[in-house]
């Protein structure tokens, strides 16, 4: 059954005469007979009800044309829909991104697209590395925006720009006048940890293994905001990556010399998934943009 069967047969009940339904369709007239007798064969019963060249449902017809109607209308419907979240310029972008990357980071990176492509629209998902991952493995989304990169097989990853890692103490610490420092200047220091749930963990936890850094880990945090608050109430230090929403009062950040004290921030998508114009646009805006900044 195809849907030019379909649209042929509700034309043949609307006009109820087969001559003047090929005309409007612009086919020939015994083009259209078998393509009805063909879809009364598939269906095993008649259609119509025929004297001489006008046709009329019969009740086998009439509760098919009812049918065919709503069936038709939602697949119009679907098309329009399609077509409107594909358009190049007025679509969808699925977007989701690790949580401290909503604090600036993303809203900005919005803000500036919006005023070129005011009429896109963004479906956003905010959360672990662990989740954003699944979200585009799994075809939630179309882009994720995450630091570190996802490392799994299939997914296309494109750097965005590259944030230093900062020592982060008290205002009142002893290191608290300090420009730079090394990481081996805070051994014994009370550690302020993220969770291994943040993607950012497996960074540092790369930086002190090179460094050869072991920090004295004195409490874990579920999120870096959390760190940053541990650090501002005077609890401890920690290594976190250069961002606005992270600079608490009573903190003091200062530059580690440590070589690869860095944390990459990227946007990936999967190879094989399709990008609609406007995910395509809003990707490549996120690589021109991002490359101008310095921090998350």
């Amino acid at each position: 059954m195809e849907l030019n069967q379909l649209e042929y047969f509700l034309t043949v009940a609307s006009l109820q005469h087969v001559t003047k339904a090929a005309e409007t369709l612009s086919i020939t007239q015994p083009a259209l007979s078998h393509s009805i007798a063909k879809l009364e064969e598939e269906l095993g019963v008649p259609l119509f009800e025929r004297t001489g060249r006008t046709v009329q449902l019969n009740r086998y017809g009439h509760l098919f044309a009812s049918r065919v109607t709503d069936a038709l209308r939602e697949i119009r419907i679907a098309k329009e829909e399609l077509a409107e979240l594909t358009a190049p310029e007025s679509g969808v972008v699925s977007l989701a991104f690790g949580t401290i990357l909503g604090t600036h980071f993303v809203p900005e990176l919005i803000q500036k697209f919006h005023a070129i492509y005011p009429n896109i629209r963004f479906e956003l998902f905010q959360g672990s590395c662990a989740y954003t991952l699944q979200l585009l493995e799994s075809g939630q989304c179309d882009l994720c925006i995450t630091s570190p990169a996802s490392s799994k097989s299939g997914i296309v990853r494109e750097s965005l720009l590259t944030a230093e890692l900062y020592a982060v103490v008290p205002a009142s610490h002893r290191l608290a006048q300090s420009e730079s420092i090394y990481l081996e200047q805070l051994v014994n220091e009370p550690f302020i940890e993220v969770n291994r749930t943040c993607g950012l963990r497996e960074t540092i936890d790369t930086v002190f293994q090179s460094s050869g850094f072991h920090p004295n880990v004195k409490y874990t945090a579920e999120d870096l905001h959390t760190v940053a608050g541990f650090v501002a109430a005077g609890l401890g230090v920690s290594l976190l990556p250069q961002s606005r929403g992270l600079r608490l009062e009573g903190t003091h950040w200062i530059k580690v010399n440590d070589p690869g004290c860095t944390c990459e921030v990227g946007i990936e998508w999967k190879e094989k998934h399709y990008l609609t114009p406007s995910a395509r646009l809003f990707r490549a805006f996120a690589q021109e943009v991002s490359q101008q900044r310095d921090y998350m």
